[in-house]
Parts: structure tokens; sequence; C-alpha cells
């Protein structure tokens, strides 16, 4: 038989092999039970559909705890007509929009990288001001090293659309942004536009990533924001993905799934984050429900949101203390340690997947279990605590 690949991402529990063969079973117990030297491990082996059990002999003469040790991987290598054992986030055959990719630092890059590693092809909308440099990024292969995926081989972006999420369709755009030279060159860049494209070329999709926001002001306590400035943060960064939604519903396959990023000054107060973006994630989460339940009536596509910890990413540098942020992260999380962007990635991969699929109008937290925390442990006041810290 030909080798097969298996390049998506899997989550693999390092556990006792369950069978219905009741002599496997018997096996099993009486290598867990009484420490047989007897049991033929070459049969349990076999039994269980595994390569070797090698690494399973070193967990159980160690320690039973780290038997018990779960870990998400992505699986690259050949298999010889071998069964995948544990839970696999296969999205091969799925096709994916993911909106807001100018770079590949941010969360969206990483969403895309993750998708792509699962299996699905990937399609981006980048702002039309950073097309140019996106995609002679993307040809001069400044961008190689980023797309490099979990089996070796890089990540392919099948097509680049421009998009300006701010504009539903034409009749929206004003006359300044007609005759921008920033916008000289594109054509058909709001969201109905693109959506109709996506149609045009593809035919359908099946996950959809709102990964936009953008608040003029956002360094602006709420009190000192203009109306224009409030209205212009929850149009970039909130309504954009209701338009997002609506146009590109029609085409995305039943079962498929949204996913938008948000932000948890939605509900607790992050001093600095103004200019009305911490109303327009409010906003955003608020949508996220109502909208997980208008698709899934209508369309059988699941609607959720990322609520993701700081992450200094060229985005991020816009609020203006992405790193007072990362410091008061790792001093107070439960998580003693730096977000990754592969981090929320893999959670969008996992969410876009049949694995969730009963999970829709959530907001799921990955911010290394900040948003659990009611106070600051680094305060002075908690210093005859004792509390379990690390110095970084």
């Amino acid at each position: 038989m030909a080798a097969t690949t298996a390049s998506n991402l899997q989550i693999a529990a390092a556990r006792p092999c369950v069978s219905s063969s009741y002599s496997v079973v018997k096996a099993g117990a009486a290598f867990l039970g009484a420490n047989s030297k007897t049991l033929s491990w070459n049969k349990l082996t076999s039994a269980c559909n595994i390569a070797s059990l090698e690494p399973f002999r070193r967990s159980f003469t160690s320690s039973a705890v780290k038997f018990n040790k779960i870990v998400t991987m992505a699986m690259t290598e050949s298999r010889e007509n071998k069964p995948i054992s544990g839970l696999t986030i296969d999205l091969k055959g799925k096709r994916a929009f993911i909106a807001g990719v100018a770079d590949d630092n941010g969360f969206g890059w990483a969403i895309a990288k993750s998708l792509a590693a699962a299996g699905a092809e990937i399609l981006v909308g980048t702002w039309v001001p950073a097309l140019n440099i996106f995609e002679s990024s993307l040809q001069r292969g400044k961008f190689d090293e980023s797309r490099v995926l979990p089996d070796g081989s890089l990540m392919e972006i099948t097509k680049v659309y421009p998009l300006d999420a701010v504009f539903d369709n034409p009749d929206d755009v004003p006359e300044d942004i007609k005759t921008n030279r920033r916008y000289a060159g594109s054509t058909n860049w709001t969201v109905q536009e693109v959506a109709e494209s996506v149609k045009q070329d593809f035919g359908s999709i099946d996950i959809l990533v709102h990964s936009l926001a953008n608040g003029p002001e956002v360094s602006k306590p709420l009190l000192e924001t203009s109306r224009n400035g409030y209205l212009a943060a929850l149009s970039a960064s909130s309504f954009s993905y209701v338009s997002l939604l609506k146009h590109f519903l029609p085409i995305m396959n039943p079962g498929g799934s949204s996913i938008s990023l948000t932000h948890v000054a939605s509900h607790q107060i992050i001093p600095g984050y103004g200019g009305g973006m911490s109303s327009a994630k409010a906003a955003l989460e608020s949508d996220t429900r109502v909208l997980a339940f208008e698709a899934g009536r209508k369309h059988k596509i699941r609607v959720n949101t990322i609520s993701a910890g700081p992450l200094k990413s060229r985005a991020a540098k816009a609020i203006g203390f992405i790193d007072t942020m990362l410091e008061y992260s790792l001093a107070n999380a439960p998580l003693q340690k730096a977000l990754s962007a592969e981090e929320v990635g893999n959670t969008a991969a996992f969410l876009a997947s049949p694995l969730a699929s009963a999970i829709t109008g959530a907001v799921i937290f990955v911010d290394n279990g900040q948003n659990a925390m009611g106070v600051g442990v680094d305060s002075p006041i908690f210093k005859g605590l004792n509390i379990p810290s690390e110095k970084h």
C-alpha cells in the first residue's frame, strides 16, 4: 500500500487503548494490575493498532500522572495503512476566508496557518492600502520563514482579495476614498463585492474569520472621544463582522464555522483602551450570540469569538502600552507565560472543526487564564500571602 501523509492537526492522548476485544482488555488488566512480565507487548501493540508501546512501558514504570498527559501536535509523519490515534482536527477539503491579514505576526496570520496545517484551503482579505506591501512581501519570500507548517511545507494562500470592511457596497464609498491614491488600482473591495468575487472564483467557503479592528481615537479616554471616533470604532471593529457574515452566509456550506476576535475590555475596565474600542468589543460579543442564533437557524453555521490575551503584534502597538499589558499578564495570569499567536490559531482550528460541532454563541478565552482573575496579585497588598510566582 502506498504511504499516506497525515498533515492535519491532531489532539493525541497518551492513554491505554480502548478495545472491544476481551483478550486485549484482559491482557491490559494483567499488565496494569499485576505488572506481569509475561504480557506480550507485541500482541498488545498489534491489537491497539499503534506503532510502539515503548513510550507506554516507560510511562507505567515511572509515573501514572505522566501517562495521562494530553498534547496537541501536528501530525506530519508518513503512515503505511495505519489508523491515526487520538482526536483529529481534519479540515481537508474545507475552504477558509480570513479577513484582516496584512502581515505575518498577528492573530489573523496565525489562524490562517493553523487552518492550513489542518488541511484547509486559505483565502485572505487584506486592507486595500496594505495590499501591495503584503502581496510584494509574499512574492519576495519575506514571509517564507513564517509560512512554515509543522510538516515542513509552506502555507499556501490561494488568493488575496483587496478588502475594506468599513464599506458594505460601492454606494457606501465616499468620493474622497474613491479618489485616494492608496486605493488606486484596486477594484471590487467592498464587503458585498468581495463575497461576490469569492463566489465567482470558488463557489463556496466553509470557514469565515473576522480579524479586523480599528479605533482612530483608541488612545483617548472615553470621555474625550468624539462621536465620529466612537462610531468609527464600532463600524470597523464590530459591525464589519455583521456585514461580513451577512454577505458570506449565502455561500457558506451548512455545518460551517464563523470566528471573530474580541478583547477582555468588553466587560472589564482596561484604562488606555479607549476611543470606543471597549464598547465595540462588547457589541461584537453581543452580536456573536445573536448571530449564532440567526445563522444557526437559517444556515446551520456556528458563530463564536475568541477573547485573546495580549500579543506584541503590529496592530497592538497602536494601543501604545502593549508592553505594560504583557508584563501585567505575566505577573498576574494563572499561567505565567507569554501567549503565542499559534495558541489562538489552534483554538480557531478547533472551533472550525467537527470537534466543536455543538459550540456556538460562545466567547472562548485564550489568555493564560487572565480573565478569571479578580485582582492583580503583583500588588504590594498581597506580598505576605506567599503566592507562587515565577521570575521573568
